[in-house]
């Protein structure tokens, strides 16, 4: 699924706030061209709201967004019929968007919490998703390396600049994991750094698990890391 284009598209329509006859001829192409499972729904779905909570300058219209999206989970389910749930576990693979759509997922869909320890972040898709999760409330955190935090198109600098609360392995050593937890309750890891790189040209990996020890040990692992750079 190309995250990046329905990203684009929204921005466009949303400039006059309505959607013309042409702009719903184009957007149903895309549906059909790159929505074809209910994970690939649901993520599209998020990215809409997130980009109405961008446009909104009103906090409390923003949070109405939140409300309904989290309403029409309940009441219009990824599966007619039946509650929307996702497998415990599952891999995703690159190159290729699935990498790239599922950590665009889990910040879209995450409520409380995003604690991200990746070694590079320089895609700006992603980004942005993490600038969109902060501004409606997440508490997110993030831990990265020096070695790559510096360098030209490192995005750490806009986290800096933003407020959002970061900390820096300064140490001879690397901090080289790849992995966040969202809610205390997802778990992605795997080789995936969060780069066009790896998303494009790299074969990688990423696997999202509900699983309660392995999210337990991360959590655990990302709170002494914090504790130890902070």
């Amino acid at each position: 699924m190309n995250a990046a284009e329905l990203d684009a598209l929204l921005r466009q329509f949303l400039v006059d706030g309505k959607l013309s006859k042409s702009e719903r001829t184009t957007l149903t192409g895309w549906v059909q061209k790159n929505v074809t499972t209910d994970q690939q729904r649901s993520v599209a779905r998020g990215q809409v709201f997130d980009a109405g909570r961008t446009a909104v300058a009103d906090p409390a219209a923003a949070l109405v967004l939140t409300f309904i999206e989290d309403v029409l989970k309940v009441v219009v389910p990824a599966h007619p019929g039946s509650a929307a749930e996702e497998p415990d576990s599952v891999a995703v693979f690159s190159p290729g968007d699935a990498c790239l759509g599922r950590i665009i997922h889990r910040l879209t869909a995450c409520r409380q919490s995003a604690d991200i320890c990746v070694f590079t972040i320089t895609d700006n898709r992603i980004s942005d998703a993490i600038h969109t999760a902060y501004r409606r409330g997440v508490k997110v955190r993030i831990i990265t390396d020096n070695d790559k935090a510096e360098d030209l198109g490192s995005d750490i600098p806009k986290f800096i600049a933003t407020g959002i609360p970061l900390v820096v392995d300064r140490t001879p050593f690397h901090m080289h994991h790849k992995f966040a937890i969202f809610d205390r309750a997802r778990l992605l890891n795997g080789s995936y750094n969060w780069t066009r790189g790896a998303a494009e040209q790299n074969m990688e990996n990423i696997v999202d698990t509900a699983d309660p020890t392995l999210v337990a040990a991360f959590q655990k692992e990302f709170d002494a890391i914090w504790k130890k750079l902070s």
